[in-house]
């Protein structure tokens, strides 16, 4: 009987523990899950280059409303950085920067790692076949950078750079529309801004495809630089020249962040872009 019961006691025993280290593991998950869904409602996860200023650039500091870049001492601001703000401000979330090379948004938009792409990012037609897009939050159109007093500053027609050597960004549509020039001698496509920047200032190239403000600029940070507009000039659609926050497809922000957006008014746009241009680090 002794031994029956010490038998029964060993089990009782054994299955108290059994069930308590259940209730541990599943209290420790249910607070895990709890923390990360806190942490993802919490927050709005951005990525851009931050190196395509006036729309985005790396400082070293939160001066002019610098957003510290996460996983980095370094900071972002710009145009898509106060827009981006603007919209964490209306979702009434934490706004987080991820710097991100212009080829990987995409992806990172897809694999979740990010939840918007605000990086003066063109809504078209062969981008939204893999992701979504608001409205657009800011339109401007094509123009080149040049050295100032070369031969390539007085052009008023996209013509003019016949035998020129010219490039643009990798997979935008500046590099695309490159091929309106006759005789044009097309250029490997760029990484970044910052390297066409280097290769204008060094003679590589004669020119890069830019859009009106990262033109304005470029020439206010170098006084080496001038920005071309045309009277004759590039033709584009609209949605080549537009620039809208990416979302995944299907997104439950794309209508939110349309509302934030359309709060914003065109004056309001403008004044904002006008401020970055002037803030911009002298460097970019």
């Amino acid at each position: 009987m002794k031994k029956k019961l010490s038998i029964f006691i060993g089990l009782f025993f054994t299955t108290m523990l059994l069930l308590a280290g259940c209730g541990t593991s599943s209290n420790s998950n249910g607070a895990s899950s709890s923390k990360n869904d806190t942490k993802e409602k919490d927050t709005f996860t951005i990525g851009l280059e931050a190196g395509y200023p006036p729309f985005n650039w790396t400082q070293l500091d939160d001066s002019n409303g610098g957003v510290k870049i996460d996983g980095n001492a370094e900071y972002a601001g710009g145009y898509d950085v106060e827009i981006a703000k603007k919209i964490a401000e209306g979702l009434g979330k934490k706004l987080v920067i991820v710097k991100t090379e212009w080829d990987g948004l995409v992806p990172s938009l897809e694999s979740k790692k990010i939840d918007a792409i605000i990086a003066g990012m063109s809504p078209t037609a062969e981008r939204k076949k893999t992701i979504d897009f608001s409205e657009n939050y800011y339109t401007s159109n094509f123009v080149m950078v040049v050295k100032k007093g070369g031969p390539y500053e007085g052009a008023t027609s996209i013509q003019d750079f016949s035998g020129a050597k010219v490039t643009g960004q990798l997979n935008t549509s500046h590099y695309g529309v490159i091929d309106q020039i006759k005789g044009v001698k097309k250029q490997p496509a760029s990484d970044n801004f910052p390297a066409m920047r280097v290769a204008l200032e060094s003679g590589v190239i004669d020119g890069y495809v830019s859009e009106r403000p990262e033109g304005i600029s470029a020439s206010s940070a170098n006084p080496n630089f001038a920005m071309v507009e045309f009277e004759d000039g590039f033709v584009a659609d609209e949605e080549e020249t537009a620039v809208a926050v990416g979302l995944k497809k299907g997104s439950k922000l794309t209508e939110k962040i349309n509302e934030i957006l359309a709060k914003v008014s065109e004056e309001e746009r403008q004044e904002i872009m006008d401020k970055a241009i002037q803030n911009q680090p002298a460097a970019e």
